[in-house]
């Protein structure tokens, strides 16, 4: 008996499980420009929920808020009369208060508005359920493909996205870092690493 499992081991071998490409073979950058989350908000509108996804990524990207936060938004986490919203972190990061612009207090009153049924969530699916973050993630790859962003799109790229685009336009760190919802500094770093605007007149023509 043991000679035939033997046999069967050298003409079969086992079977690899296939590993997953790292993220630089996948795409040249791991954040979204403006321009491209604005496309995929419009890309979003065209969908059977196109509010309710539009506002998904517009407050994702505004609150670089992660997919399970997103997810986990209730609705008593918006304060409607003090224009703010009150952001729970996960992984042990720092809670903060936000302000909402009047596009977001509009855009969050009409899908207040629309919820039928109506929910202590913000974003729920057709059966009224809390929106998944698998959910999300691939809602995002449907915006990405249809705003013709050239790369696989992921959920985090909005988080990354918020960074880098209030980092490029002069936030200073400390903020940046208590917006995110950092405990350590060197995550935030990262996005003013990135920003053109610390080579800025470096030359001059």
């Amino acid at each position: 008996m043991s000679n035939v499992v033997v046999l069967r081991e050298a003409v079969e071998p086992k079977r690899q499980t296939p590993t997953r490409r790292p993220n630089r073979e996948l795409r040249t950058r791991e954040h979204l420009l403006e321009h491209e989350v604005k496309k995929m908000i419009e890309a979003a509108k065209s969908n059977r929920w196109g509010h309710r996804d539009s506002t998904m990524i517009l407050i994702a990207y505004r609150h670089g808020l992660r997919a399970s936060e997103l997810c986990d938004l209730r609705w008593d986490q918006v304060s409607f009369s003090g224009a703010v919203l009150h952001v729970r972190r996960r992984k042990a990061g720092t809670p903060a208060t936000h302000p909402l612009t009047g596009l977001e207090m509009r855009a969050l009153r009409r899908l207040k508005r629309e919820q039928q049924p109506s929910s202590p969530y913000l974003f729920v699916s057709e059966r009224g359920a809390p929106f998944s973050t698998e959910g999300f993630a691939r809602l995002l790859q449907r915006a990405g493909k249809v705003a013709k962003v050239p790369f696989p799109i992921h959920p985090h790229m909005l988080r990354h996205a918020c960074g880098y685009k209030l980092a490029n336009d002069g936030v200073d760190t400390r903020a940046l870092q208590a917006y995110l919802g950092h405990k350590n500094i060197q995550h935030t770093v990262r996005y003013t690493e990135l920003s053109p605007g610390r080579f800025k007149n470096f030359w001059k023509d």
